[in-house]
């Protein structure tokens, strides 16, 4: 069971052959690394998952592989999105082996040991999170990065400090860890030298990325929706080809606006970051990393409120109309993403 969708095995895979399996998206939200959170924001799983599928079958039109298999519908059967007729939260996917690296304290520090991902494994996950950025709008994390000296310009590929609301004229890829307790940004470099990555293979994420990124941007402009930024993740097949997993061009994967206003989950993050919870979970995170435990959880002594109900009703509606106006099928018995924002624009005046 995940944060947000759960996956059922349907056969193991092997060290040579890919398996089976289902993801059947939830209702859940997870933010700030936190799991699962106190409410339910209805429809939200299905809209997802439509939403996952029809990008994945974008991207296979343009060649790009990926482990979708499908949708299961209401009579059990795998089907191609354009043969769904209801709302479904099940996606077949194939599966290949996760390797999580083995963590230690050394010198009070959390540290994790990649021995295992050399140039000949395969049939298994890339251990990194790979994320594209087309602009920088409030609330990235890039801000909080430069603020901290955690990363320069230069190495964003900029020749100047970025502004809020800046869009560039050719996206910055940014690189972060996907199986340790907290992401960790890394270099391009390091990226490379934890997952056991040739030189040209990491062009081939690169380029891999650029062309989802690129696909995305197109749909999302269906929607009258800016691509802002979005994270992927890929996986080695039996060839130690590479395959894009998990799922791609969401609400919960990509930062989208709609002219200015998030329409994703950065306006739960937003909700959240005005709570005490949120100081508290920023302050744990920092305590965890200096005295090298993971469980920084544990450090947190609240509990995240619920969502304001009006506020959770406006994110409800704008999961399913975003996923209408994307795959242009009208799939979900919601009110226009246009008319949704508007209610956000009203919800926000008032607050």
């Amino acid at each position: 069971m995940g944060s947000v969708k759960d996956l059922e095995i349907l056969e193991k895979p092997t060290a040579d052959t890919m398996g089976v399996g289902r993801f059947h998206f939830s209702d859940r939200y997870s933010i700030f690394d936190w799991g699962g959170m106190p409410d339910l924001i209805e429809g939200k799983g299905a809209a997802l998952c439509l939403m996952g599928a029809y990008c994945f079958e974008r991207l296979e039109e343009k060649g790009i592989k990926t482990h979708y298999r499908g949708l299961l519908n209401e009579y059990g059967q795998i089907v191609k999105f354009g043969n769904l007729s209801k709302p479904a939260n099940t996606m077949e996917i194939d599966l290949v082996n996760v390797y999580r690296p083995n963590s230690s304290v050394k010198d009070g520090k959390l540290t994790y040991d990649y021995s295992t991902y050399t140039r000949s494994l395969k049939n298994c996950l890339i251990p990194l999170e790979i994320i594209y950025r087309n602009g920088l709008p409030e609330g990235s994390s890039v801000f909080k990065r430069l603020e901290q000296c955690q990363i320069g310009i230069e190495e964003l590929g900029l020749t100047h400090y970025p502004r809020q609301g800046e869009r560039f004229s050719k996206p910055i890829f940014d690189v972060s860890t996907k199986l340790e307790e907290k992401d960790r940004y890394l270099t391009w470099k390091e990226a490379q030298g934890i997952a056991g990555l040739a030189t040209e293979e990491v062009e081939d994420v690169r380029e891999t990325l650029f062309m989802i990124n690129r696909t995305i941007t197109q749909l999302a402009l269906k929607a009258d929706l800016e691509n802002e930024d979005g994270k992927i993740e890929l996986a080695f097949n039996p060839e130690r080809k590479l395959m894009v997993v998990d799922v791609v061009g969401t609400l919960d994967e990509c930062r989208f606006t709609y002219q200015g206003l998030h329409v994703s989950k950065e306006i739960v993050r937003q909700f959240y970051r005005k709570t005490g919870w949120f100081k508290e979970v920023e302050e744990a995170k920092k305590k965890a990393e200096e005295i090298g435990i993971k469980d920084w959880q544990t450090l947190v002594r609240s509990q995240p409120s619920k969502l304001d109900p009006l506020l959770k009703t406006i994110i409800s509606e704008m999961y399913m109309a975003a996923s209408n106006e994307v795959t242009e099928r009208r799939i979900f018995d919601v009110p226009s993403l246009a008319e949704t924002v508007k209610k956000y624009r009203g919800y926000m005046e008032t607050v």
